[in-house]
């Protein structure tokens, strides 16, 4: 990822745009994913509870 610092941006505005870049970009979510190794069933165990909180979310907005 690379973020270049525009004439007229002011240094807060730089620090704004850099951590939004980088939370859409995914790198810390992919970084503490990969921080200890997850079994197959351990993974498809947070798989399955990672969709049920999904549904539950989507459900609750509709109401």
């Amino acid at each position: 990822m690379h973020i270049v610092r525009r004439d007229s941006e002011s240094f807060e505005e730089f620090l704004r745009r850099y951590k939004r870049n980088f939370t859409q970009s995914g790198i810390l979510r992919e970084y503490k994913r990969h921080r200890f190794f997850v079994g197959p069933s351990e993974a498809r165990r947070l798989k399955q509870r990672e969709a049920a909180r999904r549904l539950r979310r989507r459900q609750r907005s509709r109401a």
